[in-house]
């Protein structure tokens, strides 16, 4: 089952995290095979990381925890917080399948966190500038939480587009960019 793992960066963790880049690096490299997609997230200007993004197919919850919570820049404390949620792989591909390749264009994340029923279940329009699309779920599967996507946008605003305004709580948007092994 996968699960989509969003670690938010402390703020002035920069430093910190630059450090422990290796050790992030060799901690995700045991997970590679299980990835269906990974990367940074960052700030306005993309100069500042604010985050990384992993999603991974583990056995279950418990799994999930111990990858989120065991991963090297938690430990040290570079991360203010983490987003764990099960989660639907709607486009059943990876990053890496991804038609438009890891260089071209502006990426982002796009985070709907749930309000209400479920929204946005179907794939939209489009299909082509997704990268990873689906529903963030409860542990057991059941209850519907909100949606994750990334994609390709030529900005955040027609990134945040890619989700139905006014069915989520609230909806954010960050850069992000392919992540692993330079």
């Amino acid at each position: 089952m996968d699960f989509f793992c969003y670690h938010r960066d402390r703020p002035g963790s920069a430093d910190l995290r630059r450090a422990m880049l290796e050790e992030h690096w060799s901690y995700m490299d045991r997970y590679a095979e299980r990835m269906t997609a990974r990367g940074p997230t960052f700030g306005p200007g993309g100069d500042t990381l604010t985050g990384s993004v992993h999603i991974v197919d583990l056995p279950d919850p418990a799994a999930a925890r111990a990858f989120a919570f065991d991963e090297p820049c938690y430990q040290a404390g570079a991360y203010r917080d983490v987003l764990l949620r099960r989660w639907r792989n709607a486009l059943g591909r990876t990053m890496w399948d991804f038609p438009g390749g890891p260089a071209d264009g502006d990426r982002f994340l796009v985070l709907g966190l749930g309000a209400g029923g479920p929204a946005d279940l179907d794939v939209p329009a489009g299909r082509d500038e997704l990268i990873a699309y689906g529903p963030l779920l409860s542990d057991d599967g059941a209850a519907w939480l909100g949606t994750a996507a990334l994609l390709r946008a030529p900005g955040p605003d027609a990134a945040r587009a890619v989700l139905t305004a006014g069915a989520y709580a609230a909806i954010e948007v960050h850069a992000w960019t392919f992540g692993g092994r330079r």
